[in-house]
């Protein structure tokens, strides 16, 4: 039971950060193309949202030691 909740809690945390590491390069390439500054005003923030998740910590249950 516990090693799938961690493994769950693991793809999860991968997943919400591939999710917003593409919005935030979409926000980019559009900051290029269509949208000069808007683009990359709202794509800073979903960047660092990205990066939090793949560095969030997981459950002390679940680290690795």
């Amino acid at each position: 039971m516990n090693n799938s909740l961690c493994i769950f809690e693991r793809v999860a945390k991968a997943g919400f950060g591939f999710f917003f590491l593409t919005i935030a390069i979409g926000l980019i390439i559009s900051g290029f193309t269509v949208l000069p500054f808007f683009g990359f005003f709202l794509a800073v923030p979903v960047l660092l949202l990205a990066i939090y998740f793949f560095s969030a910590h997981l459950n002390r249950s679940c680290q690795i030691e």
